[in-house]
């Protein structure tokens, strides 16, 4: 099999494994420099992490940083976020799955509201895709599927039914 070249400007031309490797190697680098961030200084917004990061010499964009958020498993409270085992150090996890909906909802959520067969899911800016992705993951039957922007998530269900049962469940997770 021959290796495709992408013209990357003039000067430069990359082998896509080459390219892929190197991708890889700066989101691990950047992971690590928001796993440092989070252990060792409050963080209490996805801008406030943005900017640290940009002084460490990473550029990202809110959409990335979200992506981030979720992969690391980060968690939001009263005093910014926080790693899943709870303090700075490289434990390993006991539950190594994706987060839950309900700890989705309880970290990003703000307000639920039905729209006919639709739910309409209102969440803190960046958080409609950790939300969406949730969802998405733990396939509910009354979900047909998610529709996810900055902080708005779109829940489509099968009729108008199992959409109140979506929006009961989700306000349930929310008022607790």
């Amino acid at each position: 099999m021959q290796a495709r070249l992408l013209n990357c400007g003039p000067r430069f031309r990359l082998n896509r494994t080459f390219r892929k490797i190197a991708e890889n190697a700066m989101k691990l680098q950047r992971h690590n420099a928001i796993r440092d961030l989070v252990a060792h200084s409050l963080v209490s917004n996805q801008d406030e992490l943005r900017r640290k990061l940009r002084r460490r010499g990473f550029e990202v964009t809110q959409a990335t940083l979200s992506r981030d958020i979720h992969e690391l498993r980060l968690s939001k409270g009263p005093s910014g976020y926080s790693l899943p085992n709870g303090n700075g150090t490289a434990t390993a996890l006991v539950d190594d799955g994706p987060p839950s909906v309900a700890e989705m909802i309880e970290s990003f959520g703000l307000r639920v509201r039905q729209a006919m067969n639709q739910v309409v899911v209102r969440t803190v800016m960046g958080g409609a895709q950790p939300v969406a992705a949730a969802l998405d993951h733990e396939g509910w039957p009354e979900v047909v599927g998610t529709v996810a922007g900055d902080d708005t998530v779109l829940v489509i269900c099968p009729d108008l039914r199992r959409a109140a049962e979506v929006e009961a469940r989700l306000r349930t997770i929310l008022e607790s």
